[in-house]
């Protein structure tokens, strides 16, 4: 291909993708610029409360757990 179309090209698909960058949705990141962003799944107060409520029952396991084993060493220790 001559570079007289190449260049050119490449050109129209760089500026393309970076246009496409400024619109295509953040995922559950920062919010998308003004006309197309909507608040995030994960920084929704529902969500944030199910995240706490997993966090915390993950700690209470945790220290269940932790509580176990120390019954465990504590009942075989000699």
């Amino acid at each position: 291909m001559p570079d007289r179309l190449f260049m050119p090209l490449m050109a129209l698909i760089a500026l393309a993708m970076i246009a496409f960058s400024l619109v295509w949705p953040q995922g559950y990141g920062d919010r998308s610029p003004a006309p197309w962003g909507t608040t995030p799944l994960q920084q929704t107060p529902e969500m944030r409360a199910k995240i706490q409520r997993e966090k915390d029952a993950a700690a209470r396991r945790e220290q269940q757990a932790r509580q176990q084993v120390g019954d465990v060493r504590a009942t075989t220790a000699p």
